[in-house]
């Protein structure tokens, strides 16, 4: 597995190793140990399986108190996925990142705890998998508004599908300090 460090320290692109030949091709998506001694060592322990239409853009969300680090991928079609430093404190604060991940090219995105996370559909369809470091509490769900001019994101899309939840997040601005992680 190839490991890609981004702009941000922390926040890795995973790139699978390919063994192909006439049957197919096999590829490792999880391996713990090679994880940890790239520095990866969160103890997964919640999979979640997402299906989306294009338009769809989910997020930037994120949980405070237990935090959760993510490893997410696509096993069908193409999502722009997009991690935000949102760590108080931080060098990289509002800094964000953004990869394809498709079930062509395989590649993951290690999500650190402390950044936001979403991702815009590309595709006709997506199923988009992650696994998280801790468990989803939804009374500690926050999230920014997909659109913030502040983050400067290029997201491609004008008028994505929006869950009414996401429609109304604030900007990163207008969240107190209290409800950001610290750095």
């Amino acid at each position: 597995m190839k490991i890609i460090e981004t702009a941000i320290p922390g926040l890795r692109i995973l790139e699978p190793i390919l063994f192909e030949d006439q049957r197919g091709c096999f590829f490792e998506s999880y391996h713990q140990k090679r994880l940890f001694e790239s520095g990866i060592s969160d103890d997964f322990v919640q999979d979640n399986h997402v299906v989306s239409g294009r338009g769809v853009l989910r997020g930037l969300h994120y949980q405070i108190e237990s935090a959760q680090a993510k490893l997410c991928r696509v096993i069908r079609g193409e999502v722009l996925d997009v991690v935000v430093d949102i760590r108080r404190g931080s060098p990289h604060f509002g800094k964000a990142v953004s990869a394809i991940l498709s079930a062509e090219n395989r590649r993951q995105v290690y999500v650190p705890k402390g950044f936001a996370h979403g991702y815009l559909v590309l595709t006709e369809t997506a199923e988009f998998l992650y696994k998280c470091s801790d468990f989803y509490y939804p009374e500690l769900e926050r999230g920014i508004l997909w659109n913030d001019p502040e983050l400067a994101i290029s997201w491609g899309i004008h008028n994505p599908i929006l869950s009414a939840k996401d429609r109304d997040l604030p900007k990163l601005s207008e969240i107190a300090m209290c409800d950001l992680p610290s750095y």
